[in-house]
Order: C-alpha cells, then sequence, then structure tokens
C-alpha cells in the first residue's frame, strides 16, 4: 500500500485514540509506503519529522504539488522537480502581475515554485485566474480564503501521480486521503481515495461522483482507518483486527490520573504495624484532587513510595476503598538516595534557585540531571503502561517536567496537562539550564499548561519561542480579574495558545485557591474563637504582625527581619506596641543553605531583643517548627497584620488563608501586606504591596498597616474575602480539569494553516 495524505485535518486530525492507531498500523507494516501531500511548504513539514510519534514519511509533496523531496534525505527527486522548476515564473513576476488587485492578502509564510494569497470573493479569485495565466500558471482556491498561484498544470493530483509512476507502484495499491478542496486534484487520478469526516463542504460534494472514493464518517485518521476497512487488500485482515475507527472512541474515557510528588495519605506506624491514614490537614490541593475520584470515577493516583532496593517493584494499592472505590494508588519505588539525589540535592540546587532567580545560588550537575531523565521516565512509563485509552493526565510540578515528553511518545492517545505549582522565570534566567531544550521540548507535547499569573504564561511563551519555532494564538485581556500595570509582575494581556507546528498547546493562568468552606467551618467553632481570643489577651494590648513562611531563601526571611529593626529604630513610639511573631517551619533537612539561614535569623533575631526587649515585651517571637493547621488559624485570627514578604513566590497561599479566617471575623478585620513578587498579588488588588528588596518599602508598608483606619481595614479585607471565596480550591481545581479536557477552546481564535 502507498498512503498518499494531506496533513492538518486529515493524517493528523482526528481523535489521539485513532492518530495512535493509524501511526502504529503504518509502522508495523513493512511493505507500506507513506507520502506526505500537503499545501505546507517543506521548512513547516520539518519538524514533524523529529516528532517521534508520527511515523516518517517516505517522500513528501508539499507546496500544494510545487515541491517532491524524498523524506529520508529531504533531497529533491530531481527528475520531477526540475520540470516543475522549469515552468515557474519565479514569486516576484507573480506579485508584480497581482500588484493592482488589493483584495488579496500575500501568505507569509515558507513557499517554493508557488505564491499563496488570501481572498476574500469568488471574484477575487476569477480575476487573478485570469491575470496569472498570462504567466502560464494556474489557481487553486480551497476552504474559501486559500488561493495559489503554481506553475500550469501542478497540483497535489499531478505531482502524485507523476511520483507512482516514477516509483513504479501499482495505482490500485494507492489510497490517497484529504479534507479541502485543493486535496481534489488527487481523486482526480483514478485511485482509491478517502473523504475523511468533517471535511470541506466543496470537496464532499465535488468528489460525490468519482468512482472509488469513499466518504467516511470519522475525522481524520479514524477516516483513513475507515477506507482501510471499506478497501479489501489494501492492508490485511490480520493488521485490521484490532483496529475499531469508532468516532468519538477516546472521548468516552472517563479514567483521570494524577502525578503528585506525594500520595493523599500519610503512613503511620499503629501498633507495630504500617498503615496509611489520611494527611494531618484536611485542607489543601491533595483532598480537593482525591475529590474528582468520589462518585466511582476511575483513576490512579501516581506518586514516589521509598524503598530499600532500587528498582524494586510496587503493586497498586487502593488508597480509600470505601470512599473511593475506583482510585489506585501507582507506586514508584524509589531508594532514599535516589530521593535525595532527586529532590535534595538535584532539583532544590539547580531547578528552585534558577526559578526563583536565583542565579547565583544555582549548581548544576550533569550526572544528577541523567538521575532525574531516568526517574520522570519511570514516572511516564507507570503512567503509559496503566492509563486507559484517551485517559487525561494531570502532572503537578517542576520535578516531573520531562515526563510529558517521555509519555507523549510511549502513548499518543492521552490527553496531557501540566500544572505549575510553582513561578516560572523570565527567558534570561531560564535559559542558563544547560536542559533547557529538553525540558522545554517535552513541556510543548502537553495539550495544556497551567501556570498561576498570566505573568508566568508569558515567560513561558518567550523562553518556548527563545528555542523553538511557534507561533503565538491572539492575546486575551487578563483585566478585571489579575492586576496589570499597576503590579510589579504584571501583564496587561495574554498568551492563550501557541502552535508549534504538531500541536496546539493551551496555557492558562488557573491561580490555585484555599478551602475557604472548612477554615469557614473550623472558624465557627466556638473552641477555636476561643483560642483566638486568650491569644489575644495574651498580646495584652500589643499588635500583632504576623509572619507564617517556610524557612527559604526564596521567602526572604532575613530582609523582613532586618527591616523591621530599621522600623524599631525609626519609630521608637511603637516600642512595646508591636510583636513580629515569625513561624518559619523548617525546609528539607540535611540542606547546609537553609542551615545557614537558620543561623543568621537566630543572630539577628538575638540582637535586635537583645537590644530592646524587656520585662514586658519582646519584639520578635521566632518559631522554627510546624504548626498544625488548626494552631495557624488561630494565629491567623488574632494577628493584626499579616506581613507576606517573599522575594519570589510562585503565588502564597498563607495570604489566602489569612484572608480566610479575616474575612469571617465580626470585629475589626486586619491588614494584609503582600510582597509585588508573590503571585499571588496579582490576583488580590485590596493587599498592601511592598517592595521586599526596599528596606524603605517594608518599613513605611507596615506603618501605614499599623496607621490604617478601622474602616478601610474592614473594606479592603471584605474585598479580598469576597476574592479568595469565590475564586477557591474547588474553582480552580475545576477550572483546570474544564481547560484540560476541552479539544476546542472556544475563546481562540484559529491559526490559520497552509
Amino acid at each position: 500500500m502507498l498512503l498518499a495524505t494531506d496533513l492538518d485535518g486529515t493524517f493528523l486530525g482526528g481523535t489521539s485514540l485513532h492518530k495512535q492507531q493509524l501511526y502504529r498500523l503504518i509502522r508495523q507494516n513493512m511493505d507500506a509506503r507513506l507520502v506526505f501531500v500537503t499545501g505546507r511548504g517543506l521548512e513547516s513539514v520539518m519538524p514533524l519529522l523529529n516528532d517521534p510519534i508520527i511515523p516518517n514519511p517516505d517522500y513528501i509533496i508539499c507546496d500544494v504539488g510545487a515541491t517532491i523531496v524524498n523524506g529520508h534525505t529531504l533531497e529533491p527527486v530531481e527528475t520531477l522537480q526540475s520540470e516543475i522548476e522549469k515552468n515557474w515564473p519565479g514569486s516576484l513576476k507573480v506579485m508584480e502581475t497581482l500588484a493592482g488587485s488589493d483584495d488579496i492578502q500575500h501568505q507569509e509564510v515558507p513557499q517554493q515554485r508557488r505564491s499563496s494569497f488570501y481572498v476574500q470573493s469568488e471574484e477575487t479569485v476569477a480575476k487573478v485566474r485570469e491575470l496569472v495565466a498570462t504567466l502560464n500558471c494556474d489557481v487553486v482556491h480551497s476552504a474559501g480564503k486559500f488561493l495559489d498561484v503554481l506553475p500550469h498544470g501542478v497540483n497535489k493530483g499531478t505531482s502524485l501521480k507523476k511520483l507512482v509512476n516514477y516509483l513504479r507502484y501499482n495505482p490500485e495499491d494507492v489510497l490517497v486521503a484529504g479534507d479541502t478542496l485543493n486535496d481534489l486534484a488527487m481523486y482526480q487520478c483514478s485511485f482509491k481515495g478517502v473523504v475523511v469526516g468533517r471535511s470541506e463542504k466543496k470537496l464532499i460534494e465535488a468528489t460525490s461522483g468519482i468512482e472509488g472514493v469513499y466518504h467516511a464518517n470519522a475525522a481524520g485518521a479514524g477516516g483513513i482507518l475507515e477506507a482501510l476497512h471499506h478497501f479489501p487488500g489494501l492492508v490485511s485482515d490480520l493488521e485490521l483486527e484490532e483496529v475499531r475507527p469508532m468516532e468519538n472512541a477516546a472521548a468516552n474515557s472517563s479514567q483521570l490520573i494524577m502525578m503528585y510528588h506525594r500520595f493523599p495519605y500519610e503512613k503511620k506506624e499503629i501498633n507495630g504495624h504500617v498503615q496509611r491514614v489520611a494527611p494531618k490537614s484536611p485542607n489543601g490541593i491533595l483532598p480537593t484532587l482525591q475529590g474528582f475520584f468520589a462518585g466511582g470515577r476511575s483513576g490512579l493516583w501516581i506518586a514516589w513510595e521509598e524503598v530499600e532496593q532500587p528498582g524494586e517493584a510496587l503493586r497498586n494499592i487502593y488508597i480509600d476503598k470505601t470512599t473511593y472505590p475506583n482510585l489506585m494508588a501507582a507506586r514508584v519505588g524509589l531508594t532514599k538516595e535516589e530521593v535525595n539525589i532527586f529532590y535534595k540535592s538535584f532539583s532544590k540546587e539547580a531547578f528552585w534557585p534558577m526559578i526563583f532567580s536565583f542565579i547565583d545560588k544555582v549548581h548544576f550537575d550533569h550526572n544528577h540531571w541523567d538521575h532525574f531523565q531516568a526517574i520522570n521516565h519511570r514516572f511516564a512509563e507507570k503512567a503509559a503502561e496503566q492509563a486507559d485509552q484517551g485517559a487525561i493526565v494531570w502532572i503537578h510540578d517542576y520535578n516531573l517536567w520531562l515526563v510529558p515528553g517521555y509519555l507523549r511518545q510511549l502513548r499518543p492517545d492521552l490527553t496531557i496537562a501540566f500544572f505549575h505549582h510553582t513561578a516560572f522565570p523570565a527567558a534570561n534566567t531560564f535559559n542558563i539550564l544547560p536542559w533547557r531544550r529538553e525540558i522545554i521540548g517535552s513541556l510543548l507535547q502537553c495539550d495544556f499548561i497551567g501556570f498561576h499569573i498570566p505573568r508566568y504564561v508569558e515567560n513561558f511563551v518567550d523562553v518556548a519561542s527563545s528555542l523553538f519555532p511557534i507561533t503565538t494564538y491572539p492575546k486575551v485581556n487578563c483585566a478585571p480579574r489579575f492586576l496589570t500595570y499597576s503590579s510589579a509582575i504584571g501583564v496587561s494581556s495574554m498568551t492563550p495558545a501557541i502552535e508549534t507546528g504538531e500541536r496546539t498547546v493551551s496555557l492558562g493562568a488557573v491561580p490555585v485557591g484555599i478551602n475557604t468552606e472548612y477554615i469557614n467551618q473550623l472558624f465557627q467553632d466556638g473552641l477555636m474563637q476561643e483560642k483566638i481570643k486568650t491569644l489575644k489577651q495574651q498580646l495584652n494590648g500589643k499588635k500583632m504582625i504576623l509572619s507564617a513562611e517556610r524557612l527559604d531563601y526564596v521567602k526572604g526571611p532575613l530582609e523582613k527581619i532586618l527591616a523591621f529593626e530599621h522600623f524599631l529604630e525609626e519609630y521608637p513610639e511603637f516600642h512595646g506596641k508591636v510583636e513580629l511573631v515569625n513561624i518559619c517551619p523548617p525546609a528539607a533537612e540535611g540542606m547546609k543553605i537553609y542551615d545557614d539561614i537558620k543561623l543568621q535569623l537566630e543572630q539577628a533575631v538575638g540582637r535586635i531583643n537583645g537590644k530592646y526587649a524587656n520585662i514586658d515585651w519582646t519584639p520578635i517571637r521566632i518559631f522554627f517548627r510546624s504548626f498544625p493547621f488548626e494552631d495557624i488559624l488561630v494565629y491567623y485570627g488574632a494577628a493584626d497584620i499579616a506581613w507576606i514578604t517573599p522575594l519570589r513566590d510562585g503565588l502564597n497561599l498563607v495570604a489566602k488563608e489569612f484572608i480566610a479566617v479575616q474575612g469571617e471575623s465580626q470585629q475589626d478585620k486586619g491588614v494584609l501586606i503582600l510582597s509585588e513578587f508573590a503571585g499571588s498579588s496579582v490576583e488580590l488588588s485590596y493587599a498592601l504591596l511592598t517592595n521586599p528588596y526596599d528596606l524603605r518599602s517594608l518599613k513605611e508598608t507596615l506603618l501605614q498597616a499599623l496607621l490604617m483606619r478601622p474602616e478601610e481595614r474592614n473594606m479592603r479585607m471584605e474585598r479580598l474575602y469576597e476574592q479568595i471565596k469565590h475564586y477557591d480550591i474547588e474553582y480552580w481545581a475545576n477550572d483546570f480539569i474544564r481547560k484540560a479536557s476541552a479539544s476546542v477552546t472556544p475563546e481562540l481564535e484559529a491559526v490559520v494553516s497552509i
């Protein structure tokens, strides 16, 4: 068999399942030859040749028939191409001839031996046809808007027929496939043909009376599979046995696969036996993600679990058989050493500082990169082995950057979605990575990529465009949900999708929310109210400035302490009237850089307290330990000010949790001071924004919060509460899945393809 197929809408169209089946069938059939017959220029076809999913064509007929090359060497089939070249007057002569035609627009795409335009009317087509006839050229008009000027007698059909004769192929063994009117000539060559589902109406009408042309129901690759069933003898019945081109077959699967760095349970030893229990806090992302499997939805949760021996296989287990009967934990076994290299050494030394633009702290180890690749491949293999056809795979965070690329090779039928829980840096920062192409190339295998805020989306687009030839969709406005010019990391518009030449990658700003309903339930508990009242009494009239951020240089803990020291020096009238309560849960153990930060903090706090404290007042209270979530809420409720000032932060949920508690308070509400470089700053427009790199900004914003009138405090907090209550954790999760599941995003304008 020789399959001669158009690309866009045909060989590259249809469901992922159908494409997977067709591509596998072609690869496995040693006697099959594949010819791409496309309106694209050769440059636009070349990216497909590097796609591990798409079979490599034996020959390529492009430029609507004007270019014929060997698909493996990309060398022209000289005998055929030279004849076409001889009859081509050249693009400049065509442009000169059509210079007076105002209602055509030249297509700025790679093209050889043809000139392509956009047209608005049939009258224009007739006029152009008359003009170029003087140059001995023909016109091909398709899809109501594309017009190609070609050498006389050249089109997809004539070039294909010459190639078939050149190869001495039996015409009875040729199947042609297309979906637009510029494919018509292929069906007029007495070959077997298939017009795939959802084709241009004019092509369907034009081919309805042609003998040997089959009109398929399924779109794209599915239509070609239908034709292989319809025309006996092109491939063997044995080869077709497993190929069932059912329309929308891939869309019927409801399986959802979560790929996260940990499971929604904790291992705990009870009476000498290790048991899996729910996380200590039911608030947060884990229970929300797990909630998708309520009601019996089929799913897998893939994460790592520590094992003794490298490569130790772990069977699937139920996470909670009663509540989630169809959710299994698919465990990737990693040894303690593998985890240390994967997470602590490599991810935290190479990626973490780069993500947050602390490039002076970046350390690269190519041996560790090899390890990182291997772990990502194991995650991808786990998903590929166990995913149903057409399942949605939701991959979380930068530790699994390479999974989409591996998974797309293994299972092209899957819908792959990725969410970045961190920031995403600018191109001049990200591109310091030696492995930038591998990472971005992998991410471009996704169907949807979600980020917290529009700035990170635009950073990603800039990085991708610096490394690969991509086309961006028209931008959409970020307002009113996100701040634009008034924010340090705001942008006014955002790219909703990019076209890679192989697929459309949808992009979105979907900031994580919090479980406001759960916090509301806890806050209404009389015991919590009593604890808040007790803590306020212990303050004895002093105002609490609360800082609750992980012990990490990214969070800027030392900068805040030093700013508070300057505040006390400059405003002595607040001595004895304010206390800074600093809750710094520890980062990963055994990392020297975090030990150094802790030591610096202890020295600074000791110096400040030693200078200013008295028997009734300790200016700074610092806690290097984790607090149960319910206890943190008590501090949120008792605080007068939340001073959240990371140097960089992907989002910052502490700010939202503070708002959730303060929003429920019936008394005077507190004030949120938030770093301009926290992702949530572009959402929370009623917070006081501060520059954490500027001591004066930190001091003056703190003073503004302390002196703010109660009416303004209450108004700001009420507005903030409305925001986080609406865009809660459920909104985030559902919004992400909705966007990841959409095969077509209605608000996007189609990218024009030739």
